[in-house]
């Protein structure tokens, strides 16, 4: 089977649109692939499996016969390995793992249109968009609440602590819904005057706590880390040591 050059360019004209589509949501989430990365892997795709399916057909002699499958399953392999670059490990977390399904199932979606399936791509298409952008509303409205934990902070009364604090969560992505201060206490034992610290955080599915706690634990003056009531680190703290 041949197929003419109209019906070349409309698919890969086809695979632009699909592929752009997907590619300018990841682009709208500032994430490692965007824009052109989705392009380019949903056209490469689909003219791999024209040439694949259709640009052999002339070269085959009698009683030979071609599998065009075969390319087809290199190019879903190949495609991991460009996943792989998008996916990010910052501090023991895992980020990019969704861009990097994006780009294989993009893969995907320009092979269809490359042999011509062209409702399974489309479909395809309107899928994952209702996946990255309607699922990700109701992600943040449902789970965001399931989330929401309560960190206790002791520390000794100083300049820039909340600054501190707020940089270690900040760095872990942890969002500070609600903090409240208390008055300073003053320890008759120690001399020092000490605060209680509430903090209502919003924080990520796959935050290690105990890194969490590590840091925070090191910063000057903390004397004790409670979660969710619970008290988990503490240790003596004297006016002299600061």
């Amino acid at each position: 089977m041949v197929i003419d050059h109209w019906e070349i360019a409309c698919r890969l004209l086809l695979a632009v649109v699909l592929g752009g589509l997907i590619g300018f949501e990841r682009e709208s989430q500032n994430r490692p692939a965007g824009f052109r990365t989705h392009i380019l892997v949903c056209t490469g795709s689909t003219l791999i499996m024209m040439v694949s399916a259709y640009g052999f057909t002339s070269q085959i002699g009698q009683g030979f016969v071609s599998d065009p499958g075969r390319i087809a399953a290199g190019v879903v392999t190949g495609i991991g390995f460009l996943g792989a670059g998008t996916i990010l490990q910052h501090r023991g977390s895992v980020r990019g793992l969704t861009t990097a399904a994006t780009i294989w199932v993009v893969s995907g979606v320009g092979l269809a249109v490359g042999v011509g399936f062209y409702l399974g791509a489309v479909l395809t298409t309107l899928f994952i968009l209702i996946s990255l952008l309607l699922l990700r509303r109701f992600e943040k409205t449902y789970f965001a609440r399931r989330r929401l934990k309560h960190l206790q902070v002791r520390a000794v009364d100083q300049p820039g602590l909340l600054g501190c604090i707020g940089a270690v969560l900040g760095d872990m992505m942890i969002n500070i819904r609600k903090s409240e201060l208390s008055d300073p206490e003053h320890q008759e034992e120690s001399g020092a005057e000490l605060i209680n610290i509430e903090l209502l955080v919003e924080i990520p599915i796959d935050i290690s706590l105990k890194e969490l706690f590590d840091r925070l634990y090191e910063l000057q003056g903390i004397t004790e880390v409670s979660w969710q009531n619970e008290l988990v680190r503490k240790k003596h703290y004297s006016a002299d040591s600061l």
